[in-house]
């Protein structure tokens, strides 16, 4: 079996008709996986289809979304390993040396 004939199986198993440019979407999640990271790869082929699915986006739509996201995804600039800057604890300050007996406190 070739991607053609799985293309072919899977569109038929999920019941959807439609045409599928598999270069376009391999090119997109390859640059995904290496400038994002490996699992960005899957996840942006499937954000791809929920968009052009959500717009029953034509050819030439789904072309522009995949410009979009390939553009995104080759300015990526934080490497996989990167901690999310959300995520990163700030230093506590040490203040061990405070006097705090007169601080009041909320409940």
């Amino acid at each position: 079996m070739n991607l053609h004939d799985w293309i072919d199986e899977l569109s038929d198993v999920l019941d959807v008709e439609t045409e599928v440019d598999e270069g376009l979407i391999l090119d997109i999640a390859r640059t995904a996986a290496q400038n994002v990271q490996k699992t960005a790869a899957p996840l942006t082929a499937y954000l791809l289809g929920v968009a052009a699915g959500a717009r029953d986006a034509d050819p030439e739509t789904i072309e522009r979304l995949a410009a979009k996201a390939q553009q995104l995804a080759e300015s990526w600039d934080r490497p996989a390993d990167a901690p999310d800057p959300d995520d990163i604890d700030d230093d506590v300050p040490d203040d061990s040396t405070v006097d705090h007996t007169d601080d009041e406190y909320e409940d």
